[in-house]
């Protein structure tokens, strides 16, 4: 069969793609300045969750100087930016695995990682893509895609004879293995939270901290099957893609398809930040408390920086928050708990 024709961005498929890979941009930096700005809320996984928007960070914006590009043939910038790319979206998924796996072996397996763990994590996650990427740029496997396995940027140049392998070591294989890794672990943790719920539903009548919980752990239960589902409705769309290219069908071209796949690679950074700092009630009431403490000056609304919230006065709120802190207390497994919910 000859090779399907190069695939055409019309300027509202580029214009979407570049919106989203902005809002990607602007959601990594956010998280990377949540996390520089109050130390008291770097947790370990939202350590991890740094390195992965960083990761994010950098693929948005190689993906934003392609779009903007929209290369038609190799070139320098085009093998700079496909090498960018390949190596911060591989980590990328490198990363998501890891947080998976921390969480896994510290909710399931009751055994937080030490340091030797996360220098495992930075090895395996920056190294492997560092490795795959340098290889594949002197081998000369980067470059001009046509489109049909990218949205106007580069990749693996589909002029190279075994681009099917490339294609795999460079992103598809770890992306496929993440659609099987992450809903599996996923499972395995809500299974355990669930029985663990089961477990301690019997002690209710003479744990009055157990009802208060409920919110915080239904929260981090809806999270926890949120992830994986959020990770693979995005990212389904260039695995469809990739594999109507290798069946050589037209239907790669399909317009819906190509604003799916552009924004699916593109939006990782953003569902982060919607995710753990827009749905994260700690960090949220930090940011509204840091955007609107001159608005709240003016009404004369304290200000709780231990908590980093804003809110009226309420006389009887500071006995129910000793309160609450009594009952948790009493709940077992406090370390587990302080994970969910910073998750």
């Amino acid at each position: 069969m000859s090779p399907l024709p190069p695939t055409p961005l019309f300027a509202a498929e580029r214009a979407a793609v570049l919106v989203s890979c902005a809002l990607s941009c602007s959601g990594s930096a956010l998280l990377l300045c949540s996390h520089a700005r109050w130390p008291e809320l770097r947790t370990r996984p939202r350590q991890l969750l740094l390195y992965l928007s960083l990761a994010d960070l950098l693929s948005a914006l190689s993906y934003f100087y392609g779009v903007l590009r929209d290369f038609q043939r190799s070139s320098w910038d085009c093998v700079l930016q496909g090498a960018v790319s390949t190596f911060a979206n591989t980590s990328s998924f490198f990363w998501t695995m890891a947080i998976a796996l921390y969480l896994y072996l510290s909710i399931v397996r009751g055994s937080p990682a030490g340091s030797g763990w996360l220098w495992g994590f930075h090895a395996v996650s920056w190294g492997v893509p560092l490795a795959i990427t340098v290889a594949a740029v002197a081998l000369r496997k980067i470059g001009y895609d046509a489109s049909n396995v990218s949205v106007g940027w580069c990749w693996v140049d589909l002029e190279a004879e075994d681009r099917l392998l490339w294609m795999l070591l460079t992103g598809k294989l770890w992306e496929i293995l993440a659609y099987v890794t992450l809903p599996l672990l996923y499972i395995l943790i809500k299974k355990h939270i669930n029985r663990a719920h089961a477990a301690l539903s019997e002690y209710r009548p003479i744990l009055p901290g157990a009802p208060a919980l409920q919110p915080r752990a239904s929260i981090a239960d809806k999270k926890l099957i949120l992830i994986p589902i959020i990770f693979i409705f995005l990212r389904i769309w260039s695995t469809v893609r990739f594999i109507l290219t290798l069946c050589n069908s037209p239907a790669v071209q399909n317009s819906v398809l190509v604003v799916l796949h552009g924004i699916g690679n593109t939006f990782q950074g953003g569902a982060n930040c919607i995710m753990f700092v827009l749905c994260t009630r700690v960090v949220r009431a930090r940011l509204l408390a840091l955007l609107c403490c001159g608005h709240c000056a003016q009404l004369g609304w304290p200000l709780q920086g231990s908590r980093g919230s804003w809110q009226q006065p309420q006389p009887h709120q500071d006995k129910d928050k000793d309160k609450d802190k009594d009952k948790e207390k009493e709940v077992p497994s406090p370390e587990q708990s302080k994970l969910l919910s910073s998750t």
